[in-house]
């Protein structure tokens, strides 16, 4: 399969909408009709989920941004800080995204009258793990994020990049974010796993960045420093993360509901 979509749909003048902003956007609304539904369920009131979009929105955005700059491009943006602020350029990180998330929902938390930070990270992440699949095929469309050379029927050339034939590995993570939000919701429908604290967010933050070490094996470097590693910035930045939703779903297990 040859891939040669333009990123941009529609240019007015200086203004251009691009496929990527699209599906990131198109996550957003997705989430907020997730969530929705989740607080109806749960008696919370509209008013609050205003507020945590906002939170979220925020610390999606600035995490995802920082993350990139600093796990990795360090060297360029540590000579070109302003450039920092050029999110229309592209480089949005996963892992910064997750930290941006993680404190801008400890804030929230904060507020006065708002359920505990367990409580809104386990809702959350099933809409978010519904957004990373989102954005994974928004980077298809931008020819980026590139998977290792392969021989397979399956392959596809970006030729807007070179015309080797390479691993979809934008496609293979979006599926497998999309396989995550349905055993998310799955399990949040049983009481007994969504009344333990903790439960559904270690389950999230365990595949999500199991599947996303797993898959970076199949992915060019992304990381201009990490020639030579053992493991890729993407594998090391994982662990962490997976080790984190271990500990969340075994605290969660031992604890009474």
């Amino acid at each position: 399969m040859i891939w040669n979509i333009d990123p941009e749909i529609l240019r007015i003048g200086p203004l251009a909408f691009r496929w990527y902003g699209l599906f990131f956007a198109t996550s957003f609304i997705a989430g907020f009709w997730i969530m929705q539904w989740i607080y109806r369920q749960e008696g919370r009131s509209a008013e609050e989920l205003e507020s945590l979009f906002t939170y979220m929105l925020a610390g999606t955005v600035i995490g995802a941004r920082l993350g990139h700059c600093i796990f990795y491009e360090p060297l360029y943006y540590l000579h070109n800080p302003l450039d920092i602020l050029k999110i229309w350029e592209g480089g949005l990180a996963s892992h910064g995204g997750a930290i941006g998330i993680i404190l801008a929902l400890f804030l929230y938390s904060r507020k006065p009258g708002m359920p505990d930070l367990l409580w809104i990270l386990d809702r959350v992440v099933i809409p978010t793990a519904l957004g990373g699949s989102y954005i994974r095929v928004g980077n298809f469309f931008n020819s980026e994020i590139l998977g290792t050379q392969t021989k397979g029927w399956w392959a596809v050339i970006f030729e807007r990049v070179d015309m080797v034939p390479r691993h979809p590995v934008q496609i293979y993570e979006a599926l497998a974010y999309m396989a995550v939000f349905w055993i998310l919701f799955f399990f949040y429908r049983i009481k007994k796993y969504s009344e333990r604290r903790g439960f559904l967010s270690g389950l999230f933050l365990a595949l999500v960045f199991s599947a996303r070490f797993a898959l970076e094996f199949l992915k060019t470097e992304q990381a201009d420093y990490e020639s030579g590693f053992a493991i890729s910035v993407g594998q090391w930045l994982s662990i962490p993360f997976a080790l984190a939703g271990l500990l969340l779903i075994i605290r969660a297990l031992k604890k009474k509901s």
